[in-house]
């Protein structure tokens, strides 16, 4: 993620950080897929995997801000060194939310299989937006192992899909309840995961966007898709 320096341990310090990082991206992908599971069929079990997961979540953050806190106070950083500490601890605040939409995406099914309520609401297309953030959270993590701005830039406009995927949801949503009042209750609940659906795609949004800002040393969050593409292709 950065280039070598004279001390081996500065680099091993460097390391160790972003590796729990990459540990903490693959619990939350974890979570997320487990979440979604539940949508075909509510399971405790499943349901438990994704409550656990949140400890260990809570963990890593702690142990993850310990280490660049550390480094930081320690090696006295400047430059991209810097830039990426900082990056790394905002993209851990970034991973511990999206973990929390997971689990409220879980949370949320389980009301709605408590309820015993039945709603005649497509969760096929919750499913396809679930996925869609998944894999943009995946790509967004190997984008910042790698400090790849071109695939970080192409993240920011993918995100782009969910947020219409979930305006065209709402829209249907609404037809769909006007016509059944009775599934009110449980059609709010699907709303909620749909929303927390859209919320992870903007936090992997945010963590491409720091991969820009630790290579290019701009920051890009308030720039127009095409902006940012400008800041990436320019040299």
């Amino acid at each position: 993620m950065t280039d070598k320096h004279i001390s081996r341990q500065f680099d091993a310090e460097l390391t160790l950080i972003s590796t729990k990082l990459l540990e903490m991206g693959g619990l939350v992908e974890s979570q997320l897929s487990l979440a979604l599971e539940l949508l075909d069929a509510f399971n405790g079990s499943t349901f438990s995997q994704v409550m656990e997961g949140e400890r260990h979540l809570d963990k890593l953050e702690v142990e993850i801000d310990d280490g660049v806190n550390n480094v930081i106070a320690r090696r006295q950083p400047a430059a991209r060194d810097l830039r990426m500490l900082m990056a790394t601890s905002k993209c851990v605040t970034n991973l511990e939310r999206a973990g929390d939409e997971a689990r409220k995406i879980a949370k949320r099914l389980q009301r709605i299989h408590e309820s015993g309520v039945m709603s005649a609401v497509n969760v096929v297309e919750l499913r396809s937006s679930g996925e869609m953030a998944q894999r943009i959270l995946r790509d967004a993590l190997d984008a910042f192992a790698r400090m790849d701005i071109v695939a970080a830039a192409q993240i920011v406009r993918d995100d782009k899909a969910i947020d219409n995927e979930f305006r065209a949801f709402v829209r249907r949503l609404v037809v769909h309840l006007s016509n059944a009042p009775w599934a009110i209750s449980a059609g709010l609940e699907y709303l909620f995961i749909a929303k927390a659906i859209e919320r992870i795609g903007d936090h992997a949004t945010n963590i491409a966007e720091f991969v820009i800002y630790v290579v290019k040393g701009r920051d890009v969050r308030h720039l127009s898709i095409e902006e940012l593409e400008e800041e990436v292709l320019r040299g």
